[in-house]
This record gives structure tokens, sequence and C-alpha cells, in this order.
């Protein structure tokens, strides 16, 4: 562990870094509240200052982590298990997936699903002159898709990698600097490692309050709409005590208890939600433009994925790819850390797979229901879904359950998706505040529960404080600003991490072990303890990293 207390407040806590980490929310927050104005003009300006720089920096990082981790589950390092060799995965595949998707995107994507295409089908530069408008309805849910898909998780499975190959198989701990050791050394436990941290506390904290207080303003429109009560800020506070008392007591219980079975039960309400706008929506339509988009994603990807915006003369880069692949980066840390976590004992095979493909396929599934069913209503149906995105984003999820036409299971619907919000909300905050102990713990993967209390209780305070101050937006930018100087760092991971598998055992042949993996019921001459030294030297940070 790096620099524990061993006694006083902080005892078990990095002290240094976690009064550091205080200040800097409280001035954060001082500044959004009282000089909400100049700080939402600095920020404004530092971003149209970056932007040209970004347009094209972000969407070649993004590019080569999304090959880079194709290449890592496919070619010659996929055998390689997050763990010793023969270590099996802590959690069943189900109950892994359930968890990295909750703490992933499932907030954005039941606040985006029903907006984004809705406002790609006002305007994007890739609807050329005498385009139909259902055609144009496949290309906004094209672009969703690229947004919410593959690219994004690149970005979340190589932190997520990364770390967990640092603190499973060479047993450093839980935390960013960890997969800087191969370029920095023993320096990652001074000031220059918890500087590296800090930059992931910060990306974490403050996504966490952004997620909370959009995601609150989406449960107060709902509650709004199926109970009429009053949207109001005093509700919105209500709501994140709740919300924050649930997930606190959650995370306390501990990973495999409250976390896994709350993400289980996401799972199952997602599943419910699905299958419900699937068939009582405009199923052959749903269907058809899902598949369609598909497609057309799929073909479209290389293209998509090196546009710089060149040969445009409008905002739509910054406003959208930017901003999304800027927010993907400012939470891989958070992301990144709870889903290495989550996955000790997969090889990089799995792994890879499981965290590209399956949330991807999930997302396409949810935006292809959800944002069709908006499209549909609109090309073919009573509309309103695009009045209400102008007017209120948070409002468009109801607006479009509405305007389907169930008549008494309005409201039942509509309740089962408040339901899912609230829990989506639960899991990203036990998720995040488990993170933040843990980075602050200085990569104790089980911090002490009185810290996760405390930083329960002031992601709540600091949720509320932003949302009566009306800071949020401001936030949101200076978050995806601050992605920038953490973007280094993963290219720094990039060095590290080819630097130590480098020390991998492999045959002559590329693509095969030396030494196969030992399966676990296999029986041995060797004396347990030796074997157990053995392993521990092979994979110990010093033989690999410290050579």
């Amino acid at each position: 562990m790096y620099n524990q207390a061993s006694s006083g407040l902080f005892k078990g806590m990095n002290a240094m870094m976690t009064k550091v980490s205080i200040l800097m929310v409280l001035v954060t927050v001082v500044m959004g509240s009282l000089y909400t104005e100049v700080s939402a003009t600095g920020i404004s300006t530092l971003r149209g200052f970056l932007n040209p720089f970004l347009e094209w920096y972000y969407v070649i990082l993004v590019a080569f982590l999304l090959f880079f981790m194709i290449w890592l589950g496919t070619g010659r390092y996929k055998n390689v298990r997050l763990g010793g060799d023969s270590e099996l995965p802590e959690f069943t595949f189900f109950s892994w997936v359930s968890m990295l998707f909750a703490a992933g995107t499932g907030v954005g994507i039941l606040f985006w699903s029903v907006a984004q295409p809705i406002m790609q089908f006002q305007d994007n530069p890739f609807v050329m002159p005498g385009t139909t408008d259902a055609d144009a309805a496949v290309i906004a849910m094209r672009l969703s898709f690229f947004h919410w898909g593959i690219n994004g998780w690149a970005i979340f499975s190589f932190v997520a990698l990364t770390m967990a190959y640092f603190a499973f198989r060479h047993d450093l701990p839980l935390t960013v600097r960890s997969a800087l050791y191969p370029i920095l050394g023993e320096k990652v436990r001074g000031p220059l490692g918890d500087i590296i941290d800090l930059l992931a506390v910060f990306g974490t904290v403050f996504g966490i309050a952004t997620t909370l207080g959009l995601g609150v303003q989406q449960m107060n429109a709902g509650l709004s709409q199926v109970f009429g009560l009053a949207s109001s800020t005093q509700l919105q506070l209500t709501v994140i005590a709740v919300i924050m008392v649930i997930a606190t007591a959650s995370v306390v219980s501990g990973v495999s208890k409250g976390v896994r079975l709350l993400s289980e039960m996401n799972f199952w309400l997602s599943i419910a939600a699905v299958s419900f706008m699937l068939l009582l929506g405009p199923t052959q339509y749903l269907i058809g433009v899902t598949i369609e988009a598909t497609g057309d994603y799929i073909q479209s990807l290389l293209r998509m994925t090196f546009h710089t915006n060149v040969t445009h003369g409008d905002s739509w880069q910054a406003d959208w790819t930017v901003f999304f692949w800027g927010w993907w980066l400012a939470w891989s840390p958070f992301v990144g850390m709870f889903i290495a976590r989550i996955s000790r004992g997969r090889t990089f095979r799995e792994f890879v797979m499981g965290v590209l493909l399956v949330p991807t396929g999930i997302t396409i599934i949810w935006i292809g229901l959800f944002g069709g069913t908006a499209l549909y209503q609109e090309l073919f149906g009573p509309g309103g879904v695009v009045e209400a995105v102008d007017r209120d984003v948070s409002t468009a999820l109801f607006v479009t359950v509405e305007g389907m036409g169930v008549g008494q299971l309005t409201p039942v619907f509509s309740t089962l998706l408040i339901v899912l919000i609230g829990t989506y909300l639960i899991t990203s905050a036990n998720a995040g505040t488990l993170v933040i102990n843990t980075i602050l713990s200085g990569g104790d993967a089980d911090p002490p529960s009185a810290h996760r209390v405390l930083w329960g209780v002031f992601l709540a305070l600091l949720t509320g404080v932003l949302l009566v101050a009306g800071g949020l937006e401001t936030l949101q930018s200076a978050v995806i600003t601050a992605a920038m100087p953490f973007s280094v760092i993963v290219v720094g991971m990039i060095f590290g991490l080819l630097r130590a598998l480098a020390g991998e055992r492999f045959a002559a042949r590329e693509g095969e072990r030396k030494t196969a993996p030992a399966e676990p019921w296999a029986v041995t001459d060797c004396d347990p303890e030796e074997a157990e030294e053995e392993e521990a030297t092979e994979t110990g940070p010093l033989n690999k990293l410290g050579s």
C-alpha cells in the first residue's frame, strides 16, 4: 500500500492525499457556487481554446486504444491472466457483466437514450441534402451508437485491464500510479504518484456528482409526471439523501454482497424495461431500425473513429465527439478501477471480449428500442418528443413513454423506469465511493468503513450544493476539460503495460505460452509452499518490473 497512516483520524488512508482531495472539492464547490458566472466563463474560454487540439488528439488516442485492446484480446498476450496462472474468476459471468455495466454507463444511457437520437435527428453534419426523414433517423441512431459504443468501452477497458494486471499479477496496489511503475520505478510511491492518483480522485468525485445531479433531475421529472409531485430543489435534495443512504449501506457491506446484488437487480429491471418497450412499442419498426442502424454503425465505424471535422465549419465535433471522448476519459479512473476490482482471475481474451462487446451490445439494444420509439413517434406518431427535448432534456424519457399510448400501463412503466434510474444511481454512487476510498487508502481493496460512510455523505452534500447553485453544467464542462491531463497518464500507462508484458512467458511460436496455465484440479509433486513462492517470484513486481 502507498503511504497509509497507522493511527489517528486517517488510519488506513493516505492522510496527505485525503486532505488535499477534501480541500480541492471544497474550493471547487465555493468557486462553482459563489462565482458561478466567472467560473463558467473561464471554463468555456478554456474549452474553446482547447477544442481545435482536442478534435484530433482525442480522436487519435481513442482510435489507438480501440485497436490496442483488440490486439491484447486476440494477439500473443490473450492467454495472460489477471492473477496467477491457475486463478479462477472471482465472480460469475452474469454478476461480472451486471456490475460492470451498472457502474459504467447505466445512468448515462437512461438519460441520453431518447434525448441523443432526437437531438442528432434534428441536426448533424452527416445528413446530405435530399435525405429522407426515415434515413435521417437511422443516421441519428448510428451516431448515438458510436458515442456510446465500442470506442468508449475501449477507454474503460484499457484503464481497467492495466490496473488489474499490475494489481493482481504483480501484487502492486490497485491504483492508477501502479501502472507507471515500469517507467517511474519507486518514484510512484512519492509525491509524483500522489499527483497521478489525485487526478483520478478529481475525475471520480466530480464525475459522480454530475451523474447524480443529472439522474436526480430525471427522477424529479418522472415523479412529477407520474405522481404529480412538483419539481423542486427540496424534492431533489430528498432524493439525493435517500440514494446516498442506500448506496453507502451497500458499499459498506462490500462488493460481493451489496454492490453485486444491486447490480444484478438492475440487470433484471433493465430486461423488464427493454421487454416492455419491445412488446408494447412499434415492434416491427424497432427491430428493423436497430438492425439497420447497427449495420450502418459497423460499416461506418472506421470512418467515424477517425473523423476530425477538418472539412466542416460547424461545432458538431466539439459538442459531441470531443465531449463524449472527454467524458469517457474523465470517468475512466472511476469505472476502470471498479471493473478491475471485479475482474480478477480472467484472461485478457475473456476480459476484452466481455468488456468491449457485451456492454456495447446491451447499449445498442437499449438505444435502439428507446431512441427508436421516440423517433417513430416523431416520424409516424403524435410527436412531441422533439419539443420536450428542446424544453427540458430530463423529461424526454417519460414523454416518450406517455406517447406510446398504452393506457393504464403508462404509469406502471414510468414507475419502473423511476426505480431503475434510482438503482442505477445507487450502484454508480456506491461504486464511486468504493473507488475514491481505494485510491485514497493507497490501493486497499477493502478500505476503512468509516471513510466509505464519510465520502458517501460528502458526495451527497457536494451534489446538493451544485443543484442548489445551478453549477452542474459548468462542472461537467470542467470535468471534460480536466480529462486532458489524465489522457497524458493514459499514454504513460500504455508504455508501462507494454514494458511489463515483455516479461510474460511465451513459446517460440507467437501466440502460445511456453508453460500452459495449470488447471485448478491438476496434481503436482511439488511442495505447495515452494510452488506459491515460485509463482510470487515469477509474477512479482521486482522480478519483472524492477529489473
